[in-house]
């Protein structure tokens, strides 16, 4: 039973897809190790698209015309957007490291699935956090990319709904060394909070620069640009400067199925970005499974059987996931963490939002 897969180990989000494609590739192991389909085992084919969108679409090609496959697991958000046509069309469940929430309306996206509370509303929890915190003034940063781009929208409205004051954006790219000239605007408005829409590593940048500049601003940080490393990466300048939106639990935390992530990861350092594709995978599984259970082995019978899950338990490893013919966002809640004196992720508070309809798709 094939997969295909697309991940970034060379290009500008491989500082977190790396750990992404090892945890996608580690779960197939098990999984085999374990069963399997019902008796069937998972052939995993990965593939290093390196960020390109055409690549993403070639390979996608390949993996429906050479492979043959109805089941892939796939990255970026600007891929993942390009590939819905093809996806809708050929009726092949696509499940993506992108948590874009224009993803998760089945109206336009049927075939799309993610397990990650979505971007956009990420950002209203992350909002709604700073606003408890006595919050007047935020901004946004991010990158010119449409997984920087594409929550702002949502961002913005809902920090007009709060009543805050919204300040100018900074682009920061993916690939950034130095983000001085942006901080020096965003020291001028002088927000309480700012988003980081980043990855780790130009998130990294963010924060070193806000420190070496002096800034008072607290950072709330996208799920991607929040990981164990940040605190190397930072020297320390994340410390009471910068809270993780984590959707999925960190390397270790004490949650019943982490033996088995720990376990899986053999020793290597990996970050919870390898938890983000473990889920994914064992999510897949039990939807193949339930498919094969009813004779319908395929595309369309793979995701009848993803809209079957309500309250799924990943083992503590997520908040319970629930799939719908009417709504593909997996929750609506997350956890906030921090990084504390010793490099260790904290958690500070669990957010939740309702499950609004007027959300979905964007």
């Amino acid at each position: 039973m094939k997969v295909g897969g697309l991940f970034d180990l060379t290009g500008p989000t491989s500082d977190v897809g790396r750990d992404y494609a090892a945890g996608a590739l580690a779960a197939v192991d098990y999984i085999n190790k374990n069963g399997g389909i019902d008796g069937d085992k998972l052939k995993l084919i990965p593939n290093d698209y390196a960020y390109r969108i055409p690549e993403a679409v070639k390979l996608y090609k390949r993996y429906r015309s050479v492979e043959k496959v109805f089941a892939i697991q796939g990255w970026g958000t600007g891929d993942t957007n390009a590939l819905r046509t093809f996806v809708n069309r050929d009726k092949c469940v696509f499940m993506s490291g992108s948590y874009d929430g224009a993803l998760g309306n089945p109206k336009k996206t049927p075939y799309n699935f993610f397990v990650g509370t979505p971007y956009s509303e990420t950002i209203r929890l992350a909002l709604l956090f700073a606003q408890k915190k006595g919050a007047k003034k935020v901004a946004f940063i991010y990158p010119d990319h449409p997984y920087g781009r594409n929550p702002i929208k949502a961002g913005k409205e809902f920090a007009e709904k709060l009543g805050l004051t919204v300040g100018p954006d900074e682009i920061v790219p993916l690939k950034a060394i130095d983000a001085t000239s942006q901080l020096l605007h965003l020291k001028k408005f002088d927000p309480d909070f700012a988003w980081i829409g980043n990855s780790t590593a130009s998130a990294a940048v963010i924060l070193k620069d806000a420190a070496k500049l002096g800034l008072r601003t607290k950072f709330l940080v996208n799920c991607y640009g929040m990981d164990r490393n940040l605190f190397k990466l930072t020297g320390g300048a994340c410390v009471g400067r910068a809270f993780g939106m984590m959707p999925l639990a960190p390397m270790g935390a004490e949650v019943p199925d982490m033996p088995k992530v720990m376990a899986a990861a053999k020793g290597e350092p990996y970050t919870h970005n390898f938890i983000k594709s473990w889920v994914s995978m064992m999510v897949m599984a039990e939807g193949l499974k339930r498919a094969k259970k009813a004779g319908e082995l395929n595309g369309p019978g793979l995701k009848k059987a993803m809209e079957t899950l309500k309250d799924f338990d990943t083992g503590g490893l997520t908040a319970p996931l629930t799939y719908s013919p009417t709504d593909h966002r997996p929750n609506t809640k997350l956890a906030i963490f921090k990084v504390n004196e010793k490099g260790k992720m904290v958690p500070v508070e669990s957010v939740s939002l309702p499950r609004k309809e007027e959300y979905l798709g964007y």
